[in-house]
């Protein structure tokens, strides 16, 4: 059992201990004096002294019933007193008895004694609960919620997101953990870049290569075109045919590989099926780490053919390309077709200059205001290939900031 949950479960279970100590004191502090014949005489002296100065209304003062002989209905209330359980006593006058003193004790005492332990109980129940609580919020605070912010921090990891850190916290009982954990993002981070830069330089060398052997593919083939012309002697026309055609086929291989080395990265794979639009409003509230992300009206529910994990990096790459270039909140908003969803996603920035609006999608191009940022040019690029992969489409414009409108084709 790790160091802190055993002080936790020590402490609950001290709390609980002053928490019945403090109930049997608060029961214990009742007056449970014995009704004795020394109290009772104690109790008939305190009577004499008070009718001696008030009369008989000090009698009732005292909680005491005195019944006189000369009272009407003496033998009525006296039935009544021996029914109720009173402690009947006889009262003397200047040494004659002149009636009777009744103490009906039994249903206050019962009743300050009911109240006393209710009291008690009620302090200790809320005590104990008090220390649950506690406990259950420090299980939680200490142990609970690292384990969600790791839970969460893996799946950005699992779609590739490296950019945010793993915060840390003091007196994190995963700490070392949490920083092991920072570190491997770091770690990949590292290693996509020198991956990317490689990737990179091998597709600028090939279409390189291939653009610069463009150049005396065709300088051979215009000259076999003119010693076809000139030339009259049949097998050297052969022979240049036979050099024509491999020129031409050196021509395809090498546009081939132009066109692979620049289209490399359209081989992802998109694979659509049938979810809830539910899940769209999720992916949301997952960014919510970048910042503040305010959904204007709820989603309409509806089944729509979209591939989970493409569209959910469509919609980090815009989300996360708001608060990069322009800042401040995101505003979503969604509107049904009859046969599709858009999805309004909209910053408060300064927007994009018109002229760079038809080259945002394109590949390796990046906006004026880009400059001094991270990036590659590839996000939005590839957000609306998935987009059209899905059978949907992608829209990007200026209205008092940036705006891109996602459509999703419903099943």
């Amino acid at each position: 059992m790790p160091l802190k949950i055993r002080y936790l479960v020590l402490v609950h279970i001290a709390v609980t201990a002053c928490a019945l100590f403090f109930a049997l004191s608060i029961c214990s502090k009742a007056e449970y004096r014995t009704r004795d014949t020394l109290y009772y005489n104690e109790r008939m002296q305190m009577l004499s002294e008070c009718i001696a100065k008030e009369g008989r209304s000090g009698a009732e003062r005292l909680g005491c019933r005195l019944l006189l002989f000369t009272d009407k209905d003496y033998k009525l209330q006296m039935n009544e007193l021996l029914q109720a359980g009173a402690v009947i006593l006889d009262y003397y006058e200047k040494g004659e008895l002149v009636g009777k003193a009744a103490w009906n004790d039994s249903a206050a005492w019962w009743e300050e004694s009911r109240q006393s332990l209710v009291r008690g109980s009620l302090f200790f129940c809320f005590l104990f609960l008090a220390a649950g609580c506690f406990l259950l919020f420090a299980v939680w605070l200490w142990f609970v919620r690292p384990f969600v912010c790791l839970q969460t921090f893996a799946a950005q990891i699992a779609k590739g997101n490296l950019e945010i850190p793993l915060p840390m916290e003091r007196h994190n009982a995963f700490g070392a953990f949490t920083e092991s954990f920072d570190i491997m993002r770091e770690e990949l981070k590292r290693a996509k870049e020198s991956e990317y830069r490689a990737n990179k330089s091998k597709k600028e060398l090939t279409a390189g290569l291939s653009h610069d052997m463009k150049t005396p593919l065709a300088t051979i083939k215009a000259a076999c075109e003119v010693i076809q012309v000139k030339e009259k002697n049949q097998d050297t026309l052969e022979k240049v045919a036979v050099i024509a055609a491999k020129a031409e086929m050196m021509e395809k291989l090498t546009d081939n590989m132009l066109k692979a080395t620049l289209e490399e990265l359209e081989v992802l794979r998109v694979e659509p099926a049938e979810e809830s639009s539910l899940v769209i409003a999720e992916m949301f509230t997952e960014l919510r780490y970048y910042g503040e992300i305010i959904l204007l009206n709820a989603i309409p529910e509806c089944l729509v053919r979209i591939d989970r994990m493409r569209l959910s990096q469509v919609i980090d790459n815009i989300v996360s390309n708001a608060f990069k270039y322009a800042g401040g909140a995101v505003t979503v908003s969604f509107k049904e077709a009859d046969d599709g969803l858009y999805i309004l996603i909209r910053d408060k920035g300064c927007g994009v200059p018109e002229e760079e609006l038809v080259l945002l999608c394109e590949k390796f191009y990046r906006g004026s205001n880009a400059r001094g940022k991270e990036g590659a040019g590839l996000g939005l690029y590839l957000a609306k290939m998935f987009m059209e992969r899905m059978e949907g489409g992608m829209e990007c414009g200026n209205d008092e900031g940036f705006f891109v409108k996602l459509y999703v084709k419903k099943v």
